[in-house]
């Protein structure tokens, strides 16, 4: 019998149950600082930050302490959030780096100039295979959000932070330079998130796509017409 309360795996289960509440905090965060903090009553200032003890008072976050708030947002490994005290009053507040549905201004946004050192060549949007027809024919579409989000590397590569799902099996690599050409706005997130608005419509059109490469079972590149 295992009598350090231990299981399979050699992980306590003082450390899972942390793990699995962190794992509730962030994504309950994830909710409220991107898209639900009106309608769950929370006031959010046009920056995108909230007060934390407004959002520790609220229900759905009863079960969290500070303490929850300030550990998922240091160990978050997608650096999702940010802390700051209030520039005036000092209390402490948080927002989501990126990822908004609702429209959020000054968010630390640094704009990505052509042909500047920090161009990147190639930004990469992790989707699906099932929705490859559509975005080959159609262009990719920032959707609901307020941007279409890019990494600059696939899933377990050395500084690929965000910007990619890890269950993405589709990979669509932009040519940032043509896009960045023909008007299309890029951005670095705080957290090195490579972000677009699109064009007016909300899309990145197939013509700025250089290549798409299904990840599994094994990485394959796909065909695609750049002519739309």
């Amino acid at each position: 019998m295992d009598r350090g309360g231990r299981g399979r795996g050699g992980r306590g289960r003082r450390g899972n149950r942390v793990e699995d509440k962190d794992v509730r905090l962030s994504k309950s965060l994830s909710f409220a600082l991107r898209h639900g903090a009106n309608q769950m009553g929370l006031h959010m200032n046009p920056d995108g930050f909230l007060f934390v003890e407004d959002l520790l008072a609220h229900a759905q976050f009863h079960a969290f302490s500070l303490e929850d708030v300030e550990r998922v947002v240091a160990t978050n490994d997608k650096q999702r959030f940010k802390l700051r005290p209030h520039p005036e009053n000092r209390r402490l507040q948080i927002r989501a780096n990126q990822g908004h549905s609702v429209q959020v201004c000054d968010l630390d946004l640094k704009a990505v100039q052509p042909r500047s050192p920090d161009c990147p060549r190639e930004g990469i949007h992790g989707s699906y295979l099932r929705l490859w027809p559509s975005i080959r024919s159609e262009g990719l579409s920032r959707m609901n959000r307020t941007h279409i989000h890019l990494a600059l590397g696939l899933p377990g590569e050395d500084g690929v932070i965000s910007g990619m799902r890890r269950d993405c099996d589709l990979a669509i690599f932009i040519d940032v330079p043509k896009a960045l050409s023909e008007g299309i706005q890029f951005f670095w997130s705080e957290n090195g998130v490579l972000l677009t608005p699109g064009d007016t419509e909300g899309k990145l059109l197939p013509r700025y796509f250089s290549r798409a490469l299904k990840l599994i079972p094994t990485r394959e590149y796909l065909t695609h017409d750049t002519h739309s």
